[in-house]
């Protein structure tokens, strides 16, 4: 038979402790994201459906994003037991330069339509927390204000060459003389992707003012009030536009580009050399053969062409191809730190992120940036420590089965 008895205050004091009393709902709602998947629920809460769905979305059916995401998804951990890891070290370099983090953020649009802060607040997160940014030929902060909110990091900038090739000098010329380190040079977009949802969702630049613009304001008002508030959103790189993505970047990007090219670039910038959106062996080959510092298997994260390859799958032939010749880099499809920790086994010099932090963006500005990153460092530490693994050099394929 039980024997019950009243408890003693002592014993149940630390049972009532209440949860912190957070004020201010930024720091609530970030407090209560755990995951990037976290971040991005609060993020389609609090951003108007096109502007959400223009970050989130990618081209047609959309099966590049989910077959990458898939991958990473499916492929299996190994773990090696009985190492010291009461100390996880997750420095590395690229370029030759070190990086707190072995992870950079990924040029990406428009990221002031996210959130009104934009590339600044992303920028100085990168400051802070002593990892690259690469800015946007198509951002929406210039060159020069992005170096003056973060003088101290390692600033890249993504260049889309133009059907007016002066105008594209004249941005080196500007990324050179404000300190930026290396160019990332975006060979996936002779054309634009059919993004559906953008389409779908009549999405334009600015904003248009519709009847279903009007009732997404009325469940969004913070958003609107804020980009109707803050300095009127204007390009990097050009002086205005009108319409949709599609148009803007079908009328300003060359497609006649051919690997050639890199001769009339390398021209014009003397610095490290990045070349983004390579998808086959052949490519990488080529782009290596043709002087590349650091190569990115990236398909644009599922935002051009449908049914491309994965560059998780295509990341161990590559690197058999051109071996230490480049870097190689990978992106798309990572939403967590064992995806970083994955890809590094593989083989990958660095990874780089793009919806992961524009996810913490919209959902608080510089805040969530952090958060964003705070997420993902804790889970590369963690998936590193259960790996038995101390350092990110101690990672290799024998840590990773794909399927």
């Amino acid at each position: 038979m039980t024997h019950r008895r009243l408890p003693k205050w002592s014993e149940l004091a630390p049972l009532l402790r209440p949860r912190p009393l957070r004020l201010d709902p930024v720091e609530r709602r970030l407090a209560d994201a755990q995951t990037i998947a976290d971040l991005r629920r609060v993020a389609r809460a609090r951003t108007p459906r096109a502007v959400f769905d223009y970050t989130d979305g990618a081209a047609e059916g959309e099966l590049t994003l989910r077959r990458a995401r898939r991958l990473f998804r499916d492929l299996e951990l190994r773990p090696s037991v009985l190492h010291d890891v009461s100390h996880v070290d997750t420095t590395t370099s690229y370029l030759g330069r070190p990086s707190a983090l072995p992870f950079a953020f990924a040029p990406t649009g428009f990221t002031r339509l996210m959130h009104h802060e934009g590339e600044r607040a992303v920028a100085r997160v990168a400051q802070r927390r002593g990892i690259p940014y690469a800015l946007s030929t198509m951002g929406t902060t210039s060159i020069e204000d992005v170096a003056a909110v973060a003088p101290d990091a390692r600033r890249w900038f993504q260049l889309y060459v133009w059907k007016d090739r002066s105008a594209g000098e004249d941005l080196m010329a500007r990324a050179r003389a404000a300190g930026y380190e290396a160019l990332m040079l975006t060979v996936d977009v002779p054309v634009a992707g059919a993004r559906l949802r953008d389409v779908r969702n009549g999405f334009s630049i600015p904003p248009a003012l519709t009847p279903s613009t009007v009732l997404d304001a009325a469940t969004h008002p913070g958003w609107w009030v804020d980009l109707l508030t803050t300095e009127p959103l204007t390009f990097a790189s050009l002086s205005s536009w009108s319409g949709t993505v599609a148009d803007l970047l079908d009328k300003l990007f060359d497609p006649t580009m051919t690997i050639a090219d890199l001769e009339w670039l390398r021209a014009s910038w003397d610095g490290p050399l990045i070349i983004k959106g390579v998808q086959t062996v052949e490519d990488a080959r080529r782009v290596t053969d043709a002087g590349a510092d650091a190569v990115v298997l990236s398909n644009h994260g599922g935002r051009q062409l449908d049914k491309a390859p994965v560059p998780l799958r295509l990341l161990p032939d590559v690197l058999d191809a051109v071996g230490d010749r480049t870097e190689v880099w990978m992106d798309t499809g990572i939403t967590h730190g064992s995806d970083v920790v994955a890809a590094l086994a593989l083989g990958a010099r660095a990874t780089l992120v793009g919806r992961a932090y524009l996810y913490g963006l919209m959902a608080g500005g510089e805040r969530g940036v952090d958060r964003s990153v705070e997420i993902l460092e804790r889970e590369v530490r963690r998936t590193m420590a259960l790996l038995g693994v101390a350092d990110v050099g101690g990672l290799s394929e024998r840590h990773v089965r794909l399927p």
